[in-house]
């Protein structure tokens, strides 16, 4: 079922009937025909004002925009009014660098003649997003491609069928025409034909590890590129600092933000022995001075309750926090003394619960951080340039990010490795997933 149900209360706000099969199959067809009869005639200089369009429409309609999202699955309207402007951020970005990112790539022959590799659309491509971020999750993938010239076929989570709604509306406002971006209400089984279906080029999918797995062998069955970003349980790693009340505040945002619902959130805090008790002490406080919003659903929170009794129960100590959720509510949770071998050291905890582990050094830290099945994101904290080296060229991660958190740019590559997938969203990488590369050679006689 497609519906609007708050978090807050429980109530069924709104719901959206779920697309028949052919009601499907024309979303696809529609993409296919704006693919053939607009984008391959349409031009890079008369995409860019459309983006453009796009961007100034986020950023009126923003606090209507927020509040959708706030009733859909929860979120803060100051964080919800944030992601809007975000994602009209990332639209921003790709219209202004959108030439730079697809212009041709010289090839030096070695013999005589020249070559080039030029960057060309593949055609329909199918997004399935989460709800967690449900504006921004899709601006990074609709950005780049529907400037590239591909046509985008939206399937969001259930959780989110108005702004999933909103988002065709607004590209369509924009000048955008009718089929380059489709929304679908479909079932899993209807995901599947679609992904199967010969006019759909590539799939772009973000969310669980178990979806990952359905949604990529589903395309490399059909032989078609897929990216995926899936979970994470990335390491925040503390080895000295010139202000420890800096590196906890970020430790706290990179927790906390969004409920801890975040794949590349901190999550656990690796934390040399010298300082592990005073940052600890500090992150205490400040973690019982947040009033957080609810969680997505009671389900959600329900869930992450097991999974903190779980844990408890292989022997972890409950440092601060009420492991039981109320209804969608959850309040911080921090964890401390994980033994070895436990699940909890290897599970991903999607909501504000916080894993503690102090270690007696650089190696076994990065043993520590390097002992998960995913490898999304990782934060390090140190003054010394050497260690930082260390750790970036050591930690099993996509990306690293040195004395900081919340660096999420438009302009920076965004994806992970081992089980939290593979292929890059955002910046020039991300320009370059769903695209022909084609080379193009002249003979130097011709």
């Amino acid at each position: 079922m497609y519906a609007v149900i708050n978090p807050a209360t429980g109530e069924v706000e709104e719901e959206y009937e779920t697309f028949t099969d052919d009601q499907v199959r024309e979303a696809v067809a529609s993409a296919d025909r704006t693919w053939r009869e607009w984008s391959l005639v349409s031009s890079l200089d008369s995409r860019i004002p459309l983006m453009r369009n796009v961007v100034e429409i986020y950023m009126r309609r923003r606090d209507e925009l927020a509040d959708i999202i706030h009733h859909e699955m929860g979120k803060s309207l100051e964080e919800a009014v944030g992601e809007v402007e975000f994602s009209a951020q990332i639209y921003a970005y790709y219209a202004d660098h959108a030439r730079e990112l697809l212009a041709d790539m010289p090839v030096d022959r070695l013999g005589g003649g020249t070559a080039l590799v030029r960057k060309l659309p593949l055609g329909p491509l199918l997004g399935i997003m989460p709800w967690n971020y449900p504006y921004y999750q899709v601006a990074r993938f609709a950005g780049p491609n529907l400037l590239i010239g591909n046509t985008v076929i939206l399937k969001h989570a259930s959780l989110c069928p108005k702004s999933s709604a909103a988002m065709e509306a607004i590209f369509l406002e924009a000048g955008f025409p009718r089929g380059a971006f489709v929304n679908i209400y479909a079932t899993i089984d209807q995901v599947a034909a679609v992904i199967a279906d010969p006019r759909v080029r590539g799939v772009s999918l973000t969310g669980s590890e178990r979806a990952g797995k359905q949604v990529a062998s589903e395309a490399g069955s059909a032989l078609k590129k897929v990216v995926c970003e899936l979970g994470g349980n990335d390491p925040f790693i503390v080895m000295s600092t010139d202000d420890l009340d800096e590196a906890v505040g970020y430790g706290i945002a990179a927790r906390y933000e969004n409920v801890g619902q975040i794949c590349n959130g901190a999550k656990r805090f690796i934390v040399v022995d010298g300082l592990y008790d005073d940052f600890l002490g500090r992150f205490v406080e400040a973690s019982k001075k947040l009033d957080l919003a609810p969680m997505c659903s009671e389900a959600a929170a329900a869930n992450l309750s097991r999974q903190v009794h779980r844990a408890l129960d292989e022997g972890a100590t409950l440092v601060m926090g009420d492991p039981d959720n109320h209804g969608a509510r959850f309040s911080p949770v921090i964890l401390a003394d994980i033994p070895e071998g436990a699940s909890a050291r290897h599970e991903e905890f999607f909501g504000p619960v916080s894993q503690f582990y102090r270690v007696a050094d650089a190696g076994e830290a990065l043993r520590v951080a390097n002992d998960t099945p995913y490898g999304l994101g990782s934060y390090v904290f140190t003054t010394d340039p050497s260690e930082a080296e260390f750790f970036a060229n050591g930690l099993e991660t996509g990306m690293t990010y040195v004395n900081e958190a919340g660096a999420d740019s438009a302009e920076l590559p965004f994806g992970g490795v081992k089980n939290s997938g593979f292929g890059r969203e955002m910046g020039v990488l991300g320009m370059r997933e769903f695209v022909n590369l084609k080379l193009i050679t002249h003979h130097r006689g011709a």
